[in-house]
């Protein structure tokens, strides 16, 4: 019985030193999540965009809720939100009142604080290259007689041109396109056709603003239906090519994007944290699909 019991005492020991050699092991062949071992510089970059304003509280918080919990699963860079309200938008204030594990920075359409001009870039690097975010005030060109906008488009032209960026993303309040009658087919709008000439021209890859299309919905500061329900909307992810417009899902949520070495890959993510719409943004001069 002794001998049976130092056998198994034995072979106990044996095995644990095997599974500890395997363990260790393993670990030294994982590849690095970041390149280099700096932890400043990920391999992939994850951002949300949402679209601001008022809201009713209880959407407000599951919005919010669902932002949190996408944000801390792909561990999130930052969110863009497009509001005219900018950084005293209710949803950023919420967001990093009540929410603290989404104290990630929030970025605004509207100017920073101690900044006077409702344009800037960001960029941010990851490890096969940078991203730039380049916020544009897209009010300036509604009226394009007088001048306002020409100090902003020679700072994007200035900006493009000086970027050695893998990818460029845009970001302004209004949409590029219009809806027709039917709310279903899209045009560039007149207004904004020289401003998505220097998209196309420096290669923007992807232009984040609010909904394009309101079918059924009354234009003012809050929308509404025609029944008087108020409704609102994620923001619309246009692809900057010659194929443009793009249509997206009227949907109530947001974007999630994932920046890669060789695609931007965006999903609509709904309120109740379904995703509804997967958009494919590959490499430079090709199509989202």
């Amino acid at each position: 019985m002794m001998k049976k019991s130092w056998v198994c005492t034995i072979v106990t020991q044996v095995s644990l030193c095997l599974s500890l050699y395997l363990v260790l092991n393993l670990c030294q062949n994982q590849k690095p999540i970041l390149r280099n071992g700096n932890d400043n510089i990920p391999m992939d970059i994850y951002f949300i965009s949402v679209s601001g304003g008022v809201r009713p509280l209880e959407e407000q918080t599951l919005l919010l809720k669902q932002v949190e919990k996408v944000a801390k699963k792909f561990n999130a860079r930052f969110v863009i939100n497009i509001s005219e309200l900018g950084e005293d938008d209710p949803l950023v204030q919420n967001a990093t009142r009540h929410f603290p594990s989404t104290k990630i920075p929030w970025y605004s359409t509207r100017a920073l604080k101690g900044q006077g001009l409702n344009h800037y870039l960001r960029q941010f690097k990851f490890a096969h290259g940078s991203l730039d975010i380049i916020v544009v005030d897209t009010g300036l060109y509604q009226d394009a007689s007088n001048g306002a906008g020409d100090g902003q488009s020679q700072w994007l032209v200035d900006t493009l041109e000086n970027s050695e960026s893998k990818w460029c993303i845009a970001v302004g309040i209004h949409p590029l396109v219009a809806c027709e009658d039917d709310a279903t087919q899209m045009e560039l709008k007149h207004e904004f056709r020289s401003l998505h000439g220097v998209f196309l021209k420096y290669g923007v890859d992807a232009y984040i603003s609010g909904q394009a299309c309101d079918d059924n919905v009354e234009k003012g500061p809050v929308a509404k239906t025609k029944t008087g329900t108020t409704r609102y909307k994620g923001p619309l992810l246009t692809k900057v090519n010659q194929n443009l417009p793009y249509s997206m899902q009227n949907v109530n949520g947001f974007l999630l994007h994932k920046v890669s070495a060789l695609e931007i890959v965006s999903y609509l993510v709904s309120l109740e944290g379904d995703v509804v719409q997967k958009i494919f943004l590959h490499q430079r001069g090709k199509d989202i699909m």
